[in-house]
């Protein structure tokens, strides 16, 4: 489903193992295999309309015309820490691409984001970027990433997420209206705390045992 730059992938494997995700009870371990594999369902879908090229090929019976992406590699952008568990996947499926990594953090008390670590590729600007992070809750974190990564110099720009809040898509759509987002799910809204209701929590300390 799109709407407006936002893209819901209500795949059944996606919803499937996203309501795995979402359970209380499910293991560090099993989380962290689940959200691996929606990952490459996710990928295969911000991806899709990649731009193609025809090369000549020799098979073992003919030469022929084939379809090839054309450009350069792809760069894929976690937004650390959560995002890196999302990476493993998208490397799967696309294991010639780039990596940068943005390090942000959000302020308990303001949740404005706050940036400790940024690497980039130097030609960025000529290559399709995508941001990953599991949860587009404030969208504080997402905007400051995108934000950097346009000083850098980026300017194909998208953004992949499991699970967004109607207030993060609002300020991420308002702040770089020109990334589309690709997610498995708009949740109802935000609490106090700035985490996504019904959700699965906070998806960094789920992956790696922490609180």
């Amino acid at each position: 489903m799109n709407r407006d730059g936002v893209t819901v992938i209500d795949h059944p494997l996606v919803s499937h193992k996203l309501t795995l995700m979402r359970d209380k009870e499910t293991s560090t371990k099993s989380f962290r295999q689940l959200l691996r594999e929606i990952s490459l369902l996710l990928c295969y879908e911000a991806t899709r309309d990649l731009e193609m090229t025809q090369v000549e090929i020799e098979t073992p019976l003919t030469t022929m015309m084939a379809p090839k992406i054309a450009g350069k590699k792809l760069v894929f952008v976690p937004i650390l820490r959560a995002g890196m568990g999302l990476l493993e996947g998208m490397l799967e499926l696309v294991p010639s691409a780039r990596v940068a990594h943005v390090g942000l953090y959000r302020d308990p008390k303001t949740l404005v984001a706050v940036e400790y670590y940024f690497k980039a590729p130097e030609d960025i600007g000529d290559r399709l970027v995508i941001v990953l992070d599991p949860m587009l809750a404030t969208a504080n974190s997402a905007v400051a990433a995108v934000d950097r990564l346009k000083e850098r110099g980026a300017r194909t720009i998208r953004f992949v997420c499991l699970l967004a809040a109607p207030e993060g898509l609002e300020h991420m759509r308002g702040a770089h209206p020109d990334v589309p987002i690709y997610c498995a799910a708009v949740d109802s809204h935000l609490n106090e705390k700035g985490y996504i209701v019904p959700g699965l929590g906070d998806a960094g300390d789920r992956m790696y045992g922490t609180k």
